[in-house]
C-alpha cells in the first residue's frame, strides 16, 4: 500500500485543503465541514500528523457529505509530528499525550452543542458513539471503560496496534451488555 500515510510515508501538510474552513471551537483551531444546521455532529480526532493533512480533511468532507457537521480540532496545538525524523517520536509523544486530548475535547463538544442545531443538546453524555482507526496507544483497560457503541478498525500489518490486541478489544466488548460494537481487522492492510 504505497499511498498510505504513516511514519514511512508522512503526509504533506496543506492548511488550505478541503471544502470546509478553520474556526475556533472550544478555544482550538478546528477544521469544520458540513452544515451547522445538521442534527448530528462528528468530532474527528487525528493521528500524529494533525488536522492540516489533506486525507484527514477529505475524510471530514466525506462524513459531512453524508449529512453530518464535522469538527477536526487541532489537539496538537500547531505542533504535528515533523515529517523527517521518526527516531524522536517517543520524545514528541511525551508532550502530546492522550490525557490532554480528553480534557480539551470537553469544551470543543460544548461549543459544538451551541453552534450546531442538534439533538446533542438533549443529552447529558458527551458522545453517543465512537470509532477508532488503527487504535494505537489504546489498552484493554481503556476498552473495559467504553460505555457507548464503538467501531474498532485495525490493520493486519500493524506493529503499532497489532491484530492480536484488536482481537482482545473485541473479546472485552463481547461480554459488555448493552454496548453495540463492530471490530474488523482489514487483511493485507498496513497501519496508516
Amino acid at each position: 500500500m504505497s499511498g498510505a500515510q504513516c511514519c514511512s510515508n508522512p503526509p504533506i501538510l496543506n492548511p488550505s485543503s478541503g471544502a470546509g474552513h478553520v474556526q475556533k471551537l472550544g478555544g482550538l483551531d478546528s477544521y469544520v465541514s458540513g452544515s451547522p444546521n445538521s442534527n448530528l455532529a462528528v468530532l474527528l480526532v487525528t493521528d500524529i500528523f494533525g488536522y492540516e493533512t489533506p486525507n484527514v480533511r477529505k475524510l471530514a468532507d466525506k462524513i459531512a457529505a453524508a449529512g453530518f457537521f464535522v469538527a477536526v480540532p487541532d489537539f496538537l496545538h500547531g505542533d504535528p509530528y515533523p515529517n523527517d525524523d521518526f527516531c524522536r517520536i517517543a520524545v514528541w509523544l511525551k508532550d502530546h499525550g492522550t490525557d490532554k486530548v480528553f480534557e480539551e475535547a470537553k469544551p470543543v463538544i460544548e461549543d459544538l452543542k451551541t453552534k450546531v442545531v442538534t439533538e446533542l443538546a438533549k443529552f447529558d453524555n458527551f458522545i453517543q458513539a465512537a470509532a477508532l482507526l488503527y487504535p494505537t496507544f489504546i489498552t484493554v483497560d481503556d476498552i473495559k471503560e467504553v460505555k457507548v457503541p464503538i467501531a474498532i478498525l485495525g490493520a493486519e500489518i500493524d506493529n503499532a496496534s497489532q491484530p492480536e490486541l484488536v482481537k482482545q478489544f473485541e473479546d472485552v466488548l463481547s461480554v459488555k451488555p448493552k454496548i453495540d460494537y463492530f471490530v474488523k481487522i482489514y487483511p493485507g492492510v498496513r497501519h496508516g
